[in-house]
């Protein structure tokens, strides 16, 4: 049996009225939760293929095509989920990836902001362990990543950095689940 859900609720169909005196659960019913698992069971599909159609999406998770439309939406607005294109780097003339952990000492967040600034950072990461900091980047070649890891160590609070080339990229995976 399909269960159909009204597409004006929020999220979650057969949110309770509190009883008296359980005011923190009381809260907790009254608000719907964005990860319901309806919208679990979305995400998962779009996991799998985010050009699936939101009609066949609906007919896995038993709504109509206009509900989906609506939940994806909503995720996308609470910043839950982003629909993107990804791309492959070496097809698009990056052909050196690199992984630079870097120590620091100051302000790791001053530090953070000089790296947002810097062209070829993919991506930026806080780390416990041997590196404060790690970052990933894509550069068109060696002179690049050369190039790129002067600019960070020039960086101001940038103590030590310490390059880990890829080689080959064996598998990235963005299917890790919803809890």
């Amino acid at each position: 049996m399909r269960v159909q859900h009204d597409i004006r609720e929020p999220f979650a169909a057969g949110v309770s009225e509190p009883s008296s005196g359980d005011v923190a659960g009381a809260e907790q019913r009254r608000t719907p939760s964005l990860l319901d698992d309806t919208n679990k069971a979305i995400i998962r599909e779009l996991q799998k293929n985010g050009r699936k159609p939101y009609g066949a999406i609906g007919k896995v998770v038993g709504l109509s095509e206009a509900a989906v439309r609506g939940r994806v939406q909503r995720l996308v607005e609470a910043g839950i989920i982003q629909i993107v294109a990804v791309t492959d780097p070496i097809q698009l003339g990056y052909r050196r990836q690199a992984l630079i952990g870097v120590n620091t000492s100051g302000d790791l967040d001053a530090i953070a902001d000089r790296l947002r600034e810097t062209d070829g950072i993919d991506y930026i990461v806080a780390a416990a362990g041997r590196f404060d900091m790690l970052l990933e980047v894509f550069t068109a070649d060696d002179d690049d990543l050369l190039d790129l890891v002067m600019r960070i160590r020039r960086i101001p609070g940038v103590d030590h950095t310490e390059v880990f080339t890829y080689l080959r990229l064996i598998e990235q995976r963005y299917d890790y689940g919803v809890r």
